[in-house]
């Protein structure tokens, strides 16, 4: 069955009468400020968020947006930490990298004089697995920071721009895939580091695992779909001259931003478009699917964020944060939370879609 016909949407959010039409969510429930810009985007918790930010201030907040604790670490947590039980895994641009109990913020261990952590970490089966600025993927043992295997940038291949962060690594199908600069993406071995299979795409925005498919998106406006067990392209598209987002599963099907403020639904059979819908702002991170809906957070200095049902008409609600969001959204349950580029994290209860 062929996908559907592309559809536009012109989202107007500046003409007062689509403000006034667009549902709000129902309970706004607080605005917390960490005091300093962050990039390192949120934690999802049980029952709340992790945040940093530029200052090197750490904070756990609940659902009321109370800080249980907070941790100063000297210098900036510019990746998202990982979680692993009742530990919390963080590291900072100075290369500091510490463990410390999720139930009060105490510290387990610490290294220091390690790489700079600019890229997000990841953590399964008692590792964390920290992608260095020159390419070296390390993994180091939750519980005591004791390395387990380090696998160095394969020879031959291109050295990543060292003061850039790399895209998220994703842990899926028993594999740890990395981006590593414009050599490509590695699927390695969590066990030892092997590497198993190798994609020589450039400039990789970001990926996503669902089911036995890892889909990646280009800055040069590719998106692709590979075999997550071997690496293989099974389709490839150019939906656009440029993307600036990695790309995100929600409702079925594969969505990305364009440079020129779009966003896209994808076919995740074949890569063909099947919505798109313009934005009053790039989207940089991933969409976010709520329910019915998708949640779609966007770059420029006003901050919009918008609540959208696919294939029908303007947004579900819209909101205005005044800041930039450059890191997706963190929903749990009915709560959505979002982290601006100034540090405030803002959270709303959602009034879930109702059932026709």
């Amino acid at each position: 069955m062929p996908p559907p016909r592309p559809q536009r949407l012109v989202l107007l959010l500046a003409m007062a009468a689509l403000m006034a039409a667009c549902r709000q969510p129902t309970d706004p429930l607080f605005t917390f400020s960490s005091d300093a810009p962050s990039r390192a985007g949120l934690v999802a918790l049980e029952d709340g968020v992790l945040v940093g930010n530029e200052a090197g201030r750490f904070l756990r907040l609940d659902r009321q947006g109370t800080p249980l604790w907070r941790v100063e670490l000297g210098r900036e947590v510019a990746a998202r930490p990982a979680v692993s039980g009742e530990t919390v895994l963080v590291g900072t641009v100075g290369g500091t990298l510490v463990s410390l109990a999720l139930a009060d913020g105490s510290e387990r261990w610490r290294l220091t004089g390690q790489p700079p952590v600019l890229t997000p970490l990841v953590l399964e089966a008692g590792s964390v697995y920290v992608v260095a600025p020159d390419g070296a993927v390390r993994a180091l043992a939750v519980g005591s920071g004791e390395v387990r295997w380090r696998r160095p940038l394969p020879s031959g291949v291109p050295r990543p721009d060292a003061t850039r962060p790399q895209p998220a690594p994703v842990l899926a199908g028993g594999l740890l895939v990395v981006v590593l600069g414009d050599a490509g993406v590695f699927a390695l071995s969590p066990q030892d580091g092997t590497v198993r299979w190798r994609q020589p795409l450039a400039r990789v925005l970001g990926m996503e695992a669902q089911g036995e498919v890892l889909y990646a998106s280009t800055q040069k406006g590719e998106v692709l779909a590979l075999g997550l067990a071997n690496g293989q392209v099974r389709w490839r598209q150019t939906p656009a001259s440029a993307l600036s987002s990695p790309p995100a599963w929600a409702q079925g099907m594969v969505w990305v931003g364009t440079e020129d403020k779009l966003l896209l639904a994808l076919s995740p059979q074949d890569g063909r478009e099947a919505i798109r819908l313009a934005l009053p702002a790039p989207l940089v991170t991933q969409a976010v699917e709520f329910r019915e809906w998708v949640l779609v957070p966007t770059r420029d200095s006003q901050g919009w964020l918008l609540a959208l049902k696919p294939r029908e008409g303007p947004p579900v609600f819209t909101l205005r944060l005044d800041t930039p969001l450059l890191t997706r959204p963190v929903v749990l349950g009915d709560q959505l939370f979002v982290l601006g580029q100034d540090g405030r994290v803002l959270s709303w209860r959602l009034q879930p879609p109702k059932v026709r």
